[in-house]
C-alpha cells in the first residue's frame, strides 16, 4: 500500500513542493490563477494566521491544503452571496471560532486515492482543535469536473449555507459555501466502525478526549454539551 504522509509546510523544500502542486493544478490544469508567486508566504514558521499542509505519496508531493484562521466575514458586495433560508453572517459568526479551508487540491494522478484528502483533513483538524477553533468554512465549485462537493458533504459532513457566483479564482462555476461544526460531527461519528471515519479521527481523537477533561470553557464545554458529560467540578 502506498505510504501517505502529511507535513506542515515550514521548510523551503516543502514550500517549493507545495507551490509546484498549486502550479500543476490551479495554473496548468484549471487555469484558475496565472501565477503561484504569492500563494504561500516566504516564511511560515511561527505564523499564527495561516497554515499550509503538504501530502506526499512515497515521498512524492501529491496534495496541499491551506488553513486561514479567523477569516473575515466582511464579504465583498461584488461576490453577490446568497445565504440559505435561516442563515446569516451574524448567525455564522455567533456559532463558534472559524478556520477557512482553502487551496485544497490533489494532483490528478493521485485523485483516486481518498486517503490523501483524509490525511490532509486529519492533520488540519488536529491543529484546529488544538488551537480551540470549532468550525470550518470553505468554498467549493458546483458542477466543476473535480469538485469535492460530494466528498465534503457526504463523507466529511459539511453543510451548505450559501452560494455566490464570483470570487478570487478565474472560474465561472457557482461557489457553494460550506461549514462544518467539528465537534458536532465528531460526536456523531466517534463510535462509527467506518474505516474512513476511523482514519479521519485517529489523529485528533486524543486531543478532544484530553480537552473534554479540562475546565468547562470554550471547546471543552461544547464537547460536554454534545456528549452529555457532566461539567468538571
Amino acid at each position: 500500500m502506498p505510504s501517505v504522509t502529511v507535513n506542515r509546510v515550514e521548510s523551503a523544500g516543502d514550500r517549493a513542493a507545495a507551490l509546484e502542486v498549486i502550479k500543476q493544478v490551479f495554473c496548468v490544469e484549471k487555469n484558475w490563477i496565472s501565477t503561484v508567486q504569492n500563494q504561500i508566504p516566504d516564511e511560515l514558521s511561527g505564523n499564527k494566521e495561516v497554515s499550509w499542509f503538504l501530502a506526499s505519496i512515497n515521498g512524492r508531493p501529491a496534495g496541499v491544503l491551506r488553513l486561514l484562521y479567523d477569516p473575515s466575514f466582511d464579504i465583498p458586495e461584488e461576490y453577490d452571496v446568497k445565504f440559505m433560508p435561516g442563515i446569516s453572517v451574524e448567525k455564522l459568526k455567533s456559532a463558534g471560532k472559524y478556520v477557512e479551508i482553502g487551496r485544497f487540491m490533489i494532483l490528478e494522478e493521485f485523485r483516486k486515492n481518498p486517503r490523501i484528502a483524509i490525511r490532509l483533513m486529519r492533520s488540519a483538524t488536529a491543529e484546529v482543535i488544538e488551537r480551540d477553533y470549532t468550525h470550518f468554512i470553505t468554498d467549493v465549485f458546483e458542477g466543476e469536473k473535480h469538485s469535492p462537493l460530494n466528498f465534503h458533504t457526504r463523507v466529511l459532513g459539511f453543510e451548505v449555507v450559501g452560494k455566490h457566483l464570483f470570487g478570487e479564482l478565474n472560474c465561472s462555476s457557482t461557489r457553494i459555501i460550506l461549514t462544518l461544526d467539528i465537534l458536532k460531527i465528531y460526536s456523531q461519528i466517534k463510535d462509527s466502525r467506518s474505516r474512513i471515519y476511523h482514519e479521519l479521527t485517529d489523529g485528533f481523537k486524543g486531543i478532544l478526549e484530553h480537552k473534554a477533561t479540562m475546565a468547562p470553557s470554550g471547546i471543552s464545554r461544547r464537547l460536554r454539551e454534545l456528549s452529555g458529560l457532566q461539567p468538571k467540578v
